[in-house]
Protein backbone atom coordinates (compact mmCIF):
# COMPACT_ATOMS: atom_id res chain seq x y z
CA UNK A 1 0.00 0.00 0.00
CA UNK A 2 2.67 2.69 0.67
CA UNK A 3 4.66 1.60 -2.77
CA UNK A 4 1.67 2.78 -4.76
CA UNK A 5 1.20 5.75 -2.39
CA UNK A 6 4.49 6.65 -3.26
CA UNK A 7 4.40 5.91 -6.74
CA UNK A 8 0.91 7.89 -6.98
CA UNK A 9 2.75 11.13 -5.03
CA UNK A 10 6.01 11.29 -7.39
CA UNK A 11 3.90 10.96 -10.56
CA UNK A 12 1.37 13.86 -9.29
CA UNK A 13 4.29 15.49 -8.55
CA UNK A 14 6.55 15.01 -11.86
CA UNK A 15 3.41 15.44 -13.50
CA UNK A 16 2.70 19.06 -11.80
CA UNK A 17 6.00 20.45 -12.47
CA UNK A 18 6.02 19.24 -16.28
CA UNK A 19 3.78 21.26 -17.11
CA UNK A 20 6.02 25.03 -17.00
CA UNK A 21 4.59 28.36 -17.36
CA UNK A 22 5.97 31.48 -18.49
CA UNK A 23 7.25 33.34 -15.51
CA UNK A 24 7.64 37.59 -14.94
CA UNK A 25 11.41 37.97 -15.71
CA UNK A 26 12.91 39.18 -13.38
CA UNK A 27 16.42 39.70 -11.48
CA UNK A 28 18.21 38.69 -7.83
CA UNK A 29 19.87 41.39 -7.05
CA UNK A 30 20.38 40.86 -3.30
CA UNK A 31 19.19 38.35 -0.60
CA UNK A 32 19.31 37.61 2.51
CA UNK A 33 18.03 34.56 4.96
CA UNK A 34 14.61 36.10 5.07
CA UNK A 35 13.85 37.69 1.70
CA UNK A 36 15.35 38.81 -1.75
CA UNK A 37 15.20 42.17 -3.70
CA UNK A 38 14.31 41.30 -7.40
CA UNK A 39 14.47 44.00 -10.35
CA UNK A 40 11.63 43.68 -12.61
CA UNK A 41 11.64 44.68 -16.60
CA UNK A 42 8.02 46.67 -17.35
CA UNK A 43 5.46 43.81 -17.62
CA UNK A 44 1.97 43.87 -19.44
CA UNK A 45 -0.77 42.41 -17.41
CA UNK A 46 -4.34 42.30 -17.15
CA UNK A 47 -6.30 42.97 -14.20
CA UNK A 48 -10.05 42.44 -12.94
CA UNK A 49 -11.11 44.37 -9.53
CA UNK A 50 -13.22 41.79 -7.62
CA UNK A 51 -16.94 42.47 -7.60
CA UNK A 52 -19.81 40.98 -7.02
CA UNK A 53 -20.44 40.53 -10.47
CA UNK A 54 -18.20 37.08 -10.45
CA UNK A 55 -14.77 36.50 -9.58
CA UNK A 56 -11.69 37.96 -11.16
CA UNK A 57 -10.34 35.12 -11.81
CA UNK A 58 -13.31 33.81 -13.71
CA UNK A 59 -12.81 37.28 -15.79
CA UNK A 60 -8.84 37.27 -16.46
CA UNK A 61 -9.16 33.54 -17.18
CA UNK A 62 -12.05 34.03 -19.75
CA UNK A 63 -10.14 36.78 -21.63
CA UNK A 64 -6.95 34.34 -22.04
CA UNK A 65 -9.53 32.12 -23.54
CA UNK A 66 -10.22 33.50 -26.07
CA UNK A 67 -12.92 35.69 -24.75
CA UNK A 68 -11.16 39.17 -26.30
CA UNK A 69 -11.18 41.25 -29.09
CA UNK A 70 -9.31 39.15 -31.75
CA UNK A 71 -10.53 35.02 -30.20
CA UNK A 72 -7.16 34.31 -29.59
CA UNK A 73 -6.29 31.91 -26.64
CA UNK A 74 -3.60 32.93 -24.53
CA UNK A 75 -1.38 30.47 -22.21
CA UNK A 76 -1.19 30.96 -18.91
CA UNK A 77 1.75 32.59 -17.21
CA UNK A 78 2.90 32.95 -13.31
CA UNK A 79 2.65 34.45 -11.09
CA UNK A 80 -1.10 35.46 -10.77
CA UNK A 81 -1.26 38.32 -8.21
CA UNK A 82 -3.40 40.08 -5.88
CA UNK A 83 -2.91 43.97 -4.73
CA UNK A 84 -5.49 46.28 -3.44
CA UNK A 85 -5.97 49.42 -4.99
CA UNK A 86 -8.13 52.35 -4.19
CA UNK A 87 -9.68 50.20 -1.43
CA UNK A 88 -10.43 47.35 -3.80
CA UNK A 89 -8.79 43.83 -4.18
CA UNK A 90 -7.83 43.09 -8.22
CA UNK A 91 -6.16 40.19 -9.59
CA UNK A 92 -3.46 40.29 -12.43
CA UNK A 93 -2.63 38.04 -15.05
CA UNK A 94 0.94 38.73 -16.38
CA UNK A 95 1.21 38.56 -20.18
CA UNK A 96 3.47 36.53 -22.36
CA UNK A 97 6.42 38.09 -23.44
CA UNK A 98 5.26 37.67 -27.06
CA UNK A 99 2.87 40.59 -26.48
CA UNK A 100 3.39 44.56 -26.46
CA UNK A 101 0.91 47.63 -26.56
CA UNK A 102 0.10 46.97 -30.37
CA UNK A 103 -0.49 43.20 -30.13
CA UNK A 104 -2.54 42.33 -27.45
CA UNK A 105 -6.04 41.66 -27.75
CA UNK A 106 -8.51 43.91 -26.41
CA UNK A 107 -10.56 42.90 -23.39
CA UNK A 108 -14.11 41.77 -24.64
CA UNK A 109 -15.44 42.29 -20.48
CA UNK A 110 -14.94 46.07 -20.03
CA UNK A 111 -14.39 45.30 -16.54
CA UNK A 112 -10.97 43.61 -17.61
CA UNK A 113 -8.20 45.72 -18.34
CA UNK A 114 -4.73 45.67 -19.99
CA UNK A 115 -1.99 47.76 -17.93
CA UNK A 116 1.79 47.78 -18.24
CA UNK A 117 3.43 47.15 -14.77
CA UNK A 118 6.03 49.48 -14.41
CA UNK A 119 9.39 47.59 -13.51
CA UNK A 120 11.56 48.27 -10.46
CA UNK A 121 12.61 46.65 -7.50
CA UNK A 122 10.60 44.41 -5.34
CA UNK A 123 11.51 42.61 -1.94
CA UNK A 124 9.93 39.12 -2.01
CA UNK A 125 9.52 36.76 0.42
CA UNK A 126 8.89 33.13 -0.50
CA UNK A 127 6.34 30.34 1.61
CA UNK A 128 4.67 27.38 0.49
CA UNK A 129 1.30 25.81 2.17
CA UNK A 130 -2.06 26.91 1.35
CA UNK A 131 -2.50 30.37 -0.74
CA UNK A 132 -4.71 31.40 2.04
CA UNK A 133 -4.92 35.00 3.53
CA UNK A 134 -3.92 33.73 7.12
CA UNK A 135 -0.91 32.75 5.52
CA UNK A 136 -0.50 35.70 3.08
CA UNK A 137 -0.68 37.71 6.01
CA UNK A 138 1.95 36.02 8.14
CA UNK A 139 4.50 36.42 5.33
CA UNK A 140 3.72 39.83 5.07
CA UNK A 141 4.16 41.11 8.12
CA UNK A 142 7.22 39.29 8.49
CA UNK A 143 8.73 40.90 5.31
CA UNK A 144 7.88 44.54 6.73
CA UNK A 145 9.17 43.82 9.83
CA UNK A 146 12.17 43.01 7.84
CA UNK A 147 12.40 45.70 5.49
CA UNK A 148 11.81 47.92 8.42
CA UNK A 149 14.53 46.87 10.36
CA UNK A 150 16.85 47.41 7.29
CA UNK A 151 15.44 50.77 6.55
CA UNK A 152 14.23 50.36 3.48
CA UNK A 153 11.19 52.54 2.15
CA UNK A 154 7.79 50.59 0.62
CA UNK A 155 6.50 52.12 -2.11
CA UNK A 156 2.93 50.09 -2.67
CA UNK A 157 0.29 47.82 -0.85
CA UNK A 158 1.64 44.15 -0.04
CA UNK A 159 1.41 42.03 -3.26
CA UNK A 160 0.09 38.22 -3.09
CA UNK A 161 1.43 35.99 -5.42
CA UNK A 162 0.83 32.62 -6.56
CA UNK A 163 2.57 30.52 -9.18
CA UNK A 164 0.42 26.89 -8.53
CA UNK A 165 -2.15 24.84 -9.77
CA UNK A 166 -4.91 25.00 -7.25
CA UNK A 167 -4.75 21.23 -6.92
CA UNK A 168 -1.02 21.20 -5.91
CA UNK A 169 0.09 19.39 -2.72
CA UNK A 170 0.34 22.41 -0.25
CA UNK A 171 4.03 21.54 0.33
CA UNK A 172 5.02 21.94 -3.58
CA UNK A 173 3.50 25.30 -3.63
CA UNK A 174 5.31 28.08 -4.37
CA UNK A 175 3.47 31.56 -3.18
CA UNK A 176 5.04 34.72 -2.39
CA UNK A 177 4.05 37.93 -0.80
CA UNK A 178 6.01 41.18 -1.77
CA UNK A 179 6.06 45.05 -1.87
CA UNK A 180 7.58 47.54 -4.26
CA UNK A 181 10.27 49.12 -2.72
CA UNK A 182 12.88 52.22 -3.13
CA UNK A 183 16.40 51.51 -2.93
CA UNK A 184 19.83 52.12 -4.19
CA UNK A 185 21.63 49.36 -5.67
Amino acid sequence: MIKIFSAIVVSLIIGFKVMAYEEANYKVVKQNKVYEIRKYSDRLAIEAITSNEGSSFRKLFNYISGNNENKEEISMTTPVTQVEKKGNMTMQFYLPSKFNKDNTPIPSNSEVKVLNIKGGYYAVIKYSGRASDKNFIKHKDILKNELKKNDITILSSPIKATYDKPFTLPMLRRNEAMFKIDINL
